[in-house]
């Protein structure tokens, strides 16, 4: 059975926050050989909507249309949306199995009533705003997404994908979920608990000999990476290495391979089954205890906490 996805746009909407989730959907098709989702494109009064940077798109009125899901995109905040668009959003919401947004599009769910005690996200920038606007939505601003009921809503950007990702699982099982994920070169899948912030974004070197470390720390996590090697990679002193290094990322040589190892090791304890001390071995700590202080440090709950609230979020998530 073909689901129809109708993706809602307006005025100032994010080019990304459409584009993103909407390629995974298409991908799904592709890889399935069959119209698993008839992909539209709406808006409350139809026509060519400019998106944040003046490109326009051409949507269909969305009326009164029976979809299997609405999707809200985010983009430019207003301090108060259309009162027309807000009609049409919650009109439609009510013919819909399930409703969705990606990053700001939280807002527009808000205003339209349809988060009204519901446990929600965005991106991690709008989090305090949206729960300073509306103290009757549980937000979660650390959240990747969030699922409560039939209610979905992502952080930003390359959340959506995320989103994306898991609403095919839950129609269509982890098999094809997992199989667009590896076409699109993309993760599969963050859970929806997973921190918005990652060590590697938050490292941003500026020339592309210290960026080129990063990528060679990431890669190698099973070596040993001391700062003689790393140096040897950046063709520097390790003195020169050291000082470079910090004044482009703020970390020591030594603090930015922890954390990436943590990093790394913090997915592989949400999303596996293996043993802490696998994980341990194959990130590059030199044993379980050692990854164990560095949880402690940076996440503040050692990897069996990790695990085991990870399992409670997606069991809860299945109970919905």
């Amino acid at each position: 059975m073909s689901r129809r996805i109708g993706f809602f746009v307006y005025p100032g909407h994010q080019m990304l926050d459409l584009s993103g989730p909407l390629c995974v959907f298409e991908d799904a098709n592709l890889l399935a050989g069959e119209e698993l989702y008839q992909i539209h494109i709406f808006s409350a009064e139809g026509g060519v909507v400019r998106n944040s940077v003046g490109l326009g798109i051409d949507t269909l009125r969305i009326g009164r249309r029976k979809l299997d899901t609405l999707i809200v995109v985010g983009g430019k905040l207003p301090n108060e949306f259309d009162p027309f668009i807000l009609r049409s959003l919650l009109a439609q919401s009510k013919l819909a199995r399930r409703i969705a947004s990606v990053c700001t599009g939280a807002f527009l769910l808000a205003q339209a009533g349809l988060l009204r005690g519901k446990r929600a996200t965005t991106h991690w920038r709008y989090a305090h705003l949206l729960e300073k606007e509306f103290p009757q939505t549980k937000v979660n601003g650390d959240a990747i997404f969030v699922k409560d009921g039939n209610t979905w809503t992502s952080a930003g950007i390359a959340a959506g994908m995320d989103l994306a990702l898991a609403l095919i699982q839950e129609d269509h099982g982890i098999s094809l979920s997992k199989a667009v994920a590896q076409d699109l070169v993309i993760y599969h899948r963050r859970p929806g608990g997973q921190t918005q912030f990652s060590a590697l974004a938050d490292m941003s070197p500026a020339t592309e000999r210290m960026q080129q470390i990063i990528g060679h720390i990431r890669e190698n996590l099973s070596n040993s990476l001391s700062m003689e090697e790393l140096a040897g990679v950046a063709h520097l002193s390790v003195r020169q290495f050291g000082r470079i290094f910090k004044a482009e990322t703020g970390e020591t040589p030594s603090k930015a391979v922890e954390r990436i190892r943590a990093e790394v090791a913090h997915s592989l304890v949400e999303q596996t089954s293996e043993p802490v001390e696998m994980i341990a071995e194959q990130v590059g700590f030199s044993d379980p205890e050692r990854m164990r202080r560095a949880f402690l440090r940076i996440y503040g709950h050692p990897p069996q906490a990790v695990r085991r609230n990870a399992r409670m979020v997606m069991r809860a998530s299945s109970e919905i």
